[in-house]
């Protein structure tokens, strides 16, 4: 009972002082003052809630940034593993926040957010004080953006100058103050700020501007590079440097009042000039070219250009490419296939190359944008801005003009014997060369070719070159140029028929050859580039002086379809089973030309083309890799004692080793005393083959040696023939000539090596016949008695004597020299002789 009493007088106790308090909050209430409190009270949290309904509503999530990534360029290296290009958009370097000097940010916080440190993210008294000096003046507003807010606008919000954008800009800045610690947001800012010279982030800003590492600045250029982000262009070094220096100064002064250095620190850096430099001395430059631009078509298709593909988009992604390109040997190519292209048509006259800009507008910019590759680094686009007497002045495209007097444009314009200097006119772009101390006119050439050097053992592509200049032209040739081979196919016909019971000794007429077609077609017939025949000749000799008649007659012989069912299985195209296709009617590209050369010095082993090794991310995870072998104990840390590791052959083999060693051996004959004998005086063993198509309209040669085989071409993008002495052998072999001369300069010497069963045979090299009692002298590439490579059991039967040979009229060491004398002599033989015009214009 007591109990419950006592409960119910605390009851009432509670009812009567809750009445209490609700009659004195009534009487407050009534008084108006305490109105008028309450509403001002409240308008606070009404407006907080107004503007978040109405514009923090949509906004992205701070949270993102817990995972941002900058864009970063996509750099590429060579075979060495230097950088040698960067594909960029925005140039930036990513940095954490302890690799930035505390100097440097202590300057970027006394020019733009001296509070950083102390603020929630929003600088009230600094906003109270950009509003008033806002309501004072008109035009542009001020702002007072903390380094958070900037966060906030560049990396989740537009540039928009609007009031709206500050309200945004402060409701993130909360978000990302409650989200990321004060370092990991000077970090954001430092890694994405915009400081001109398309250097996006303090490190690419201190390349660009000092040529520096940011941990090598200075203290007054730690000073200048915090003045460029409120206005890059503002402070110009220059244009404004005057401006720029004033500003410096002034940050270094603000710097000495926080306390971050001394008078004397300030007072010296201030005495400091600004020390910029016009460019970053140790940059990257990009190498540019076909081989690049092939790698970035590659990078393309696989990651896309920024995202749209995920997080590794080549001109965001921060990619780290390790390619094949041999930077040497690429020159080697570009130089070897740009001489003979010049060549070609020096003495042809001037060539317009039809563009033009307007000269009255900015003509610098227009210049450089122009589609148009001068090529050699000696040469220059340029255009002319004016013409009077005997002069033209002409704008380069560093915005400098120079004097192109008459006499330096006297080449007669092609097709007319007019000067060229008679047919400029402001406004023309043309191409020039610095000669002493002016400027001569030159002459873009029309004829195109395309070039490519791979290594044999694992296919890696050292060289590429597709054209003139990919600054003006694109297309690349050595990969997308769709030509008809030649002769060069021969050696896939060739090698069908060794598959197939011929050898190197066998004998195949060279005579007159006809084929009927059809009712409607009526016979063809084939016949050589010189008109007549030599008879029966061994295979070797067929092929060494580019016989048609005889290659036509082992095609048929063996089986068309066997012929182009290899060209199908080395990758060089699917072709139908007409005899034409034999002697390289059918088309294909240079680069898959090149591989199937390679893939017979491989032994018939397969291999692949690539220019990319492998491809790393921004984290340095490897998320490509060309050669995907394991290769169990290659990452050991030491050393075990064992065999070295050895990654597993994971390739086909596409034909006989010894198929493909004898065609070798066959091709080296090509150089030694065939249709490609100008490559002789480079001594070392070699093999290749010459090729010329029908008009002439393209000439080849593709070969090299054990390590690196080459593929070349020429001819118009139109094709129409050369002129009647275009052949392989003049013009395109003296291509791979000037290569190999620069990119086998430091090479070993290394001979073709012979795969286990061939049986090397002395035979006499017009009959094919095996030779007793004479040996092959070594230093004679004519020689009558050479080592054959033959399959077991498929030497030849029948021998020569040492008399009969003397007697055979081939050059030998045994035969005399009266025996030499009394031949007869031979009518003289083109030194090309795989051009292969027939009745039908086609071979």
């Amino acid at each position: 009972m007591v109990s419950e009493t006592g409960t119910s007088t605390k009851f009432t106790l509670r009812r009567e002082h809750a009445g209490r308090v609700r009659e004195t909050l009534r009487r407050i209430w009534a008084k108006r003052w305490a109105r008028i409190a309450a509403v001002l009270l409240a308008l606070p949290a009404l407006l907080y809630l107004l503007l978040w309904l109405m514009f923090a509503r949509g906004l992205p999530s701070a949270e993102s940034l817990l995972t941002y990534q900058p864009p970063l360029p996509s750099t590429v290296r060579d075979i060495n593993g230097q950088p040698v290009q960067v594909f960029a958009r925005e140039r930036r370097v990513e940095l954490a926040f302890e690799e930035y000097p505390p100097q440097l940010i202590r300057a970027f916080l006394s020019a733009e957010d001296k509070t950083f440190f102390s603020h929630g993210g929003i600088d009230y008294p600094g906003i109270l004080s950009a509003a008033i000096s806002n309501l004072r003046r008109d035009g542009r507003p001020v702002g007072a953006s903390t380094i958070t807010q900037q966060v906030a606008k560049n990396l989740l919000l537009t540039n928009e100058m609007s009031y709206t954008r500050k309200i945004k800009e402060a409701f993130l800045a909360r978000r990302i103050e409650n989200v990321l610690s004060k370092e990991q947001i000077l970090e954001l800012y430092l890694n994405q700020i915009f400081l001109g010279r398309n250097a996006y982030g303090v490190q690419a800003a201190a390349r660009a501007y000092f040529d520096k590492d940011v941990d090598q600045l200075a203290l007054h250029e730690m000073a200048y590079l915090a003045v460029l982000p409120k206005a890059p262009s503002n402070y110009s070094p220059e244009r404004f440097a005057s401006r720029a220096v004033g500003r410096r100064n002034w940050i270094l002064g603000e710097m000495e009042r926080n306390g971050f250095i001394t008078a004397a620190e300030r007072a010296a850096a201030q005495a400091e000039p600004l020390g910029t430099v016009r460019g970053a001395r140790n940059s990257v430059v990009n190498l540019g070219g076909y081989f690049m631009e092939e790698v970035r078509r590659q990078l393309m298709d696989q990651y896309g250009e920024q995202t749209e593909k995920g997080t590794n988009g080549v001109y965001t992604g921060g990619l780290w490419v390790r390619t094949s390109v041999d930077v040497p040997k690429q020159k080697a190519a570009e130089l070897a296939l740009r001489d003979a292209l010049a060549r070609y048509e020096r003495g042809r006259g001037w060539r317009d190359p039809g563009l033009s800009i307007d000269v009255g507008g900015d003509w610098q910019g227009q210049l450089a944008r122009a589609p148009i590759g001068p090529g050699y680094d000696d040469w220059s686009a340029a255009v002319v801005l004016e013409k009077s007497g005997g002069a033209a002045t002409i704008g380069l495209p560093n915005g400098s003009t120079a004097s192109l007097p008459a006499s330096a444009a006297s080449m007669p314009k092609r097709g007319t014997s007019t000067a060229a200097f008679n047919f400029l006119r402001p406004g023309m772009i043309i191409v020039v060369k610095r000669e002493g101390g002016g400027y001569a006119l030159r002459s873009v050439p029309e004829i195109r070719g395309g070039m490519v050097a791979q290594e044999v053992a694992s296919g890696r592509v050292l060289a590429m070159h597709g054209g003139w200049d990919a600054r003006g032209d694109d297309f690349n040739r050595a990969t997308q140029a769709l030509r008809q081979p030649g002769s060069t196919f021969k050696p896939i016909v060739y090698s069908a028929a060794l598959d197939n019971g011929m050898t190197p000794a066998s004998i195949i007429v060279d005579g007159p050859f006809c084929v009927f077609q059809s009712a409607s077609l009526g016979t063809k017939c084939f016949r050589n580039f010189s008109g007549g025949n030599a008879g029966p000749q061994t295979m070797r000799w067929g092929l060494e002086q580019s016989r048609n008649l005889m290659t036509v007659r082992a095609a048929n012989q063996t089986g068309m379809e066997r012929v182009t069912k290899l060209a199908r299985t080395l990758g060089v195209g699917e072709y139908p089973s007409y005899l034409s296709i034999a002697l390289g009617a059918g088309d294909t590209t240079v680069m898959k030309m090149t591989n199937a050369f390679a893939i017979l010095a491989n032994h018939g082993r397969e291999v692949k083309p690539n220019l990319i090794d492998y491809i790393q991310d921004r984290n340095g995870k490897v998320i490509f890799r060309a050669d995907r072998r394991p290769c169990e104990g290659c990452n050991a840390r030491d050393w075990n004692g064992r065999p070295m590791p050895r990654p597993p052959l994971r390739t086909k083999q596409l034909m006989d080793p010894m198929t493909a060693y004898q065609m070798v051996h066959i091709l080296e004959g090509v150089v030694l005393r065939g249709t490609a004998q100008n490559l002789r005086d480079l001594k070392r063993p070699l093999f290749g083959k010459t090729g010329t198509s029908t008009g002439p309209t393209n000439v080849w040669f593709v070969g090299g040696s054990a390590d690196i085989v080459a593929g070349v071409y020429m001819g118009f993008d139109q094709p129409r023939p050369m002129g009647g002495y275009a052949q392989g052998g003049t013009l395109a072999a003296p291509i791979f000539k000037q290569f190999a001369q620069a990119a086998f300069k430091d090479m070993p010497v290394v001979p073709f090596r012979a795969p286990t069963g061939i049986r090397m045979v002395r035979i006499d090299r017009r009959s094919g016949r095996k030779v007793y009692g004479a040996w092959p002298p070594t230093d004679d590439p004519k020689a009558g008695i050479i080592w054959e490579a033959f399959k077991p059991e498929s030497e030849p039967r029948r021998t020569i004597r040492r008399d009969q040979y003397a007697q055979n009229g081939t050059p030998a060491v045994v035969r005399t020299k009266a025996a030499a004398a009394a031949q007869p002599k031979r009518r003289p033989r083109r030194d090309d002789s795989d051009s292969l015009p027939t009745e039908d214009g086609l071979y």
